[in-house]
C-alpha cells in the first residue's frame, strides 16, 4: 500500500512507539474492552504485543520500508486473539480507537496544519487501517476456518458416544466417520482459574486436539477436566503421551489423564474405568502426564472395595501418631529405596533415614528392607490414599 507524501507530522506522532503503546493498552483496558483483562494474563500480553507490532506497521509503512516481517507477527498475535476467544470486532474497534488517538495527537501538537496536510493525514489514517484490519480479518479467517463443526454438536456428538446412543445422522452432522476404535482419555486440568481464564484455555486445548487427530477428536470438558475420545487410527496408542504433552503445552495447563482402549460399542463402560483410575492417580498426587491401567493396575485394584483392604489398610495405623515416619517411608519409597536421595529430599542425615526405617519396622512389624514386607507396607499406603483424602504434602 502506499502512504501519501505529506507524513512528516505522522513520523514525528510515532517516533516513541514504546510510550505510544503503554498510552493506547491502557486505554483499551480502562475505556474500550467490554470485560476485565488483568495484568500477565495472556490477553493482556497479546493486547501489548499486537499495540506494538501495529504501531511498526504504520512506522514502516511512513518511511517506505518492508513491513513483510512486522505483518507476519500481527498476523501470528491476531491468530493468538482470535484462539483465546477475544472477537475480531473489539480487535478492529480497538485499531480505529487507537488511529484516532493518534490523529488527535498529531493535530494537536502541529495546530498549523494547513488544508493539505489534513487531507494528507486522512489518507494516511484510511491506509493504515485498512492494512491493518486486512491482515487481522485474514488471520482470523484463517483460524477459525479450519473448524468442522460447532461445540454444540460435537457436545451432542461426545455425549451420544459416551452414552452409547449415537447415531450416524450425528456423525454426518459434525463432519466426521465413526471409528472402530477408541482411545478413551479421562483427563483432569490441575487449574482453578476464574470462569473467563478457563474458557481461554479450553477453547486452546480442543484447537490442539482437533490438530493433532486430524480433526478427528471429541472432547466433552469442563474447567476440571473431562472425556476425550481419540480414534485409533488417528492416534496410534504409542503416540498418545506425546498428546496429552502437546494439550497441556497449548492450553498452558497441567494435565493428568488415564486412558483405556476401546471399540465403539464400550465407550461408555472404558470412559468409567479410565475416570476410576484417574481417580486413583489423582488420590496418589501422580505427576503430570499420561497413566495406562496397567501401571496403576495394582493401585486400581487396591482402590476397589472388597475384603482384606480394611486389614490391609490398618497396617500403617502404628504410624498414626508420628507423620516424620510416614512421610520418611512414603519418601524412600517413592525413591526406589535410595537413602541417600531420601536423606537430600527429606534434608536430613542418611543415618536419620535408617534409624526411621527401623523404627517403622519395630512399630508395623514390617521391615521396608524386605522386599516382601515392603510390598504390603506400599499396599497399605495405596489403601488408605484411596481410602481417605490423598497422600499427606
Amino acid at each position: 500500500m502506499t502512504i501519501p507524501s505529506g507524513n512528516a507530522a505522522w513520523r514525528r506522532t510515532l517516533h516513541d512507539v514504546a510510550s505510544l503503546t503503554d498510552q493506547l493498552v491502557i486505554h483499551f483496558i480502562d475505556d474500550v474492552a467490554t470485560y476485565d483483562i488483568s495484568p500477565g494474563t495472556p490477553i493482556a500480553t497479546r493486547l501489548g504485543a499486537i499495540t506494538r507490532t501495529s504501531l511498526e506497521v504504520a512506522q514502516g509503512m511512513l518511511a517506505g520500508s518492508d513491513i513483510t516481517h512486522e505483518l507476519g507477527e500481527l498476523a501470528i498475535i491476531a491468530a493468538g486473539l482470535a484462539g483465546e476467544g477475544v472477537p475480531i470486532d473489539l480487535v478492529l474497534h480497538g485499531f480505529h480507537e487507537g488511529i484516532r488517538i493518534v490523529v488527535g495527537q498529531m493535530f494537536v501538537q502541529y495546530q498549523d496544519c494547513t488544508r493539505e496536510t489534513v487531507i494528507d493525514g486522512f489518507q494516511i489514517a484510511m491506509t493504515i487501517s485498512d492494512q491493518l484490519c486486512m491482515t487481522v480479518a485474514h488471520a482470523y479467517i484463517g483460524e477459525h476456518g479450519g473448524a468442522r463443526f460447532g461445540p454444540d454438536a460435537e457436545r451432542t456428538l461426545t455425549s451420544a458416544l459416551l452414552a452409547g446412543q449415537w447415531t450416524p445422522a450425528m456423525a454426518r452432522k459434525c463432519g466426521i466417520t465413526i471409528a472402530a476404535t477408541y482411545s478413551v482419555l479421562a483427563i483432569a486440568i490441575r487449574e482453578n482459574p476464574d470462569a473467563g481464564i478457563a474458557l481461554h484455555y479450553l477453547r486452546r486445548l480442543r484447537k490442539a486436539l482437533n490438530r493433532h487427530s486430524d480433526g478427528q477428536g471429541l472432547a466433552r470438558l469442563s474447567a476440571d477436566g473431562g472425556t476425550v475420545l481419540i480414534p485409533a487410527e488417528a492416534v496410534a496408542e504409542h503416540e498418545l503421551d506425546a498428546l496429552v504433552t502437546a494439550l497441556a503445552e497449548a492450553a498452558q495447563v497441567e494435565l493428568v489423564a488415564a486412558v483405556v482402549s476401546a471399540p465403539t460399542a464400550d465407550i461408555a463402560s472404558a470412559a468409567k474405568t479410565a475416570h476410576e483410575i484417574l481417580e486413583v492417580v489423582e488420590r496418589l498426587a501422580c505427576a503430570p502426564g499420561l497413566y495406562r491401567f496397567g501401571e496403576l493396575a495394582l493401585e486400581y485394584q487396591l482402590s476397589r472395595p472388597g475384603p482384606g483392604l480394611s486389614r490391609l489398610g490398618d497396617l500403617l495405623a502404628p504410624l498414626e501418631q508420628y507423620p516424620e515416619l510416614r512421610r520418611t517411608l512414603r519418601v524412600h519409597i517413592a525413591n526406589n529405596l535410595n537413602r541417600a536421595q531420601t536423606a537430600r529430599i527429606l534434608n536430613i542425615h542418611a543415618n536419620t533415614v535408617d534409624y526411621r526405617l527401623r523404627r517403622i519396622a519395630r512399630l508395623t512389624g514390617l521391615n521396608p528392607a524386605r522386599a516382601s514386607e515392603l510390598w504390603q507396607l506400599r499396599s497399605a499406603m495405596v489403601v488408605r490414599d484411596c481410602r481417605d483424602d490423598g497422600p499427606e504434602n
